[in-house]
């Protein structure tokens, strides 16, 4: 009995953040905020991030309030003087980062042969050059300190099937989720020599602030193609922030881990 508690004990601790540090960019709402509270409960140190910063400091107290240590800071994910401050200011406070989450994203509306080209640009500017620059940048100091790291890019289901035009045309939303989990490879191949794993994470239909609008107008609908015939809620998708942020996944890199309730498997 005694020797199965402590294998149990032992293959928990693989899930184990402690003395980590983490950043969660688009921390504060939704699957941001889901994110940065399994990583804290895990241990890690966390760092919030958006454009936004009022959002940031409720999820901060939120972590504190449970024990955990967080910093919020303002940052544009497209700015490189902005992304340098973050990681300057993570470094600062809790020392070097082990885990980056880009799960900042955006997001319009409309069909392909009507999408505003200025709309396009944004949303891929956000989703993509942001992602990249994030990476880059904690990338860099990953190498340069040679202890490894996780990056985990928040891709979506968008990035592997087209929409249904009848509730989702979201093309510049789509190719940019398409291109995140591209990068997500490259990434892993380029970094496995340094000992950093590089996933991403592509999830259904979550109810959050981007996505409640659709959810409230067409949910019927939307439900009749998911399997599990439920939306994802934050408990599904903590466990596989905390799986892929982890030493759990050690031998796993260059992935994409859907988690859609099988919608993606009609």
């Amino acid at each position: 009995m005694d020797t199965e508690a402590n294998a149990q004990a032992s293959a928990l601790d693989l899930f184990r953040l402690d003395g980590k540090t983490a950043i969660v960019t688009g921390g504060g709402r939704g699957l941001g905020q889901y994110m940065a509270e399994a990583l804290s409960d895990a241990g890690a140190n966390v760092v919030l991030c958006s454009r936004k910063k009022e959002p940031l400091e409720e999820v901060k107290s939120g972590i504190e309030g449970r024990g955990g240590k967080a910093l919020a800071l303002a940052c544009d994910v497209t700015e490189p003087e902005d992304v340098e401050s973050v990681v300057a200011a993570a470094e600062e406070t809790f020392g070097a980062v082990d885990v980056l989450v880009n799960n900042s994203g955006a997001t319009w509306g409309d069909t392909p042969e009507e999408m505003p080209l200025e709309k396009f640009d944004q949303v891929v500017r956000v989703n993509v050059r942001g992602t990249f620059l994030m990476s880059q940048t904690v990338g860099k100091r990953m190498i340069e300190r040679g202890e490894g790291g996780r990056i985990v890019n928040i891709s979506s289901i968008a990035g592997i099937v087209g929409g249904d035009p009848e509730y989702m045309q979201t093309i510049g939303y789509n190719s940019s989720k398409g291109a995140v989990i591209s990068m997500t490879r490259d990434l892993a191949t380029s970094w496995a020599r340094h000992g950093i794993n590089v996933n991403a994470i592509a999830p259904g239909w979550f109810p959050t602030k981007m996505s409640g609008g659709l959810i409230e107008q067409f949910e019927d609908k939307m439900l009749g193609g998911i399997p599990l015939h439920r939306f994802g809620n934050p408990e599904d998708i903590k466990g596989v922030i905390l799986f892929l942020a982890s030493s759990a996944s050690a031998y796993v890199t260059g992935q994409t881990v859907v988690v859609d309730g099988g919608a993606t498997a009609w």
